[in-house]
């Protein structure tokens, strides 16, 4: 009778739903810079942190990240969220404050021109970034009640490796991923999401470091210069993500298995 009962118990009990990753943001959340890209404009890579989580947790992916969106056109992808997501990642802002412009004039013009670009891009993250941070934040809570991890950026060089990209330069543009790192942890936690971030993991893995996993300049294709490798998606952002989840109570999160 016992057995019977627990067969029967167990064939009424829905079983629990699979879980969903949505995955929001710009280029280091498509995976740009990792290989393996598709040829269109969102340049979303296989080997992305969101599709990586994916696979391990047996999770179904609705991948909406897209090289070159701002926090606007990251939330035109809170419409992708559906009432079946468990968990939302973004990774959004780079963007917004014109770091593509930031490291072309870097890579490009002097220590001076450098400098005033990334002055001008710290201001703008300072002054601009938390409004619109706000509500990219404001229409995921109001589209969802699922997880919510954001996920920053790193700083894209470590420190006293030899580069290409002179010492000055290098701190420059460092203070200004600082200062991104740092208004993004802030206005997620205001949101009451979860902050990854990651700036430490990749400290010893800079682009120029004897183990990157930031790519330097790349001339062919030349967008995937300053993006997460392979091994920057792998060993840098999904371990982010993982801990950052399970903090969030996200109830599938685990470590990362080798």
């Amino acid at each position: 009778m016992k057995m019977l009962a627990l067969a029967l118990l167990m064939a009424i009990t829905p079983a629990p739903a699979a879980p969903e990753l949505v995955a929001l943001g710009d280029s280091y959340a498509a995976g740009l810079g990792a290989g393996d890209e598709a040829p269109d404009d969102c340049r979303q890579s296989p080997h992305a942190y969101p599709r990586l989580w994916a696979e391990r947790h047996h999770a179904s992916l609705v991948q909406a990240a897209c090289a070159g969106a701002t926090t606007d056109e990251v939330r035109g992808q809170t419409e992708r969220i559906t009432p079946n997501a468990t968990l939302v990642t973004i990774t959004a802002g780079g963007n917004d404050a014109g770091f593509g412009d930031v490291m072309t004039t870097c890579t490009l013009g002097d220590e001076d021109e450098c400098v005033r670009r990334v002055d001008v891009a710290e201001r703008f993250i300072r002054d601009e970034l938390p409004g619109r941070l706000d509500a990219l934040y404001g229409a995921v809570d109001d589209r969802t009640s699922a997880d919510v991890v954001v996920l920053g950026y790193p700083r894209l060089f470590s420190h006293d490796t030899w580069c290409l990209m002179s010492a000055p330069k290098r701190t420059a543009v460092n203070r200004a991923a600082d200062a991104l790192a740092e208004v993004t942890g802030d206005r997620a936690k205001a949101a009451g999401f979860e902050f990854a971030d990651v700036r430490e993991a990749f400290d010893d893995h800079g682009a120029c470091a004897d183990d990157p996993w930031l790519n330097g300049l790349v001339l062919i294709p030349v967008d995937r210069s300053y993006h997460p490798n392979r091994a920057g998606q792998e060993s840098g952002y999904l371990p982010a993500l993982n801990d950052a989840a399970g903090r969030a109570g996200n109830r599938l999160a685990v470590a990362t298995t080798d």
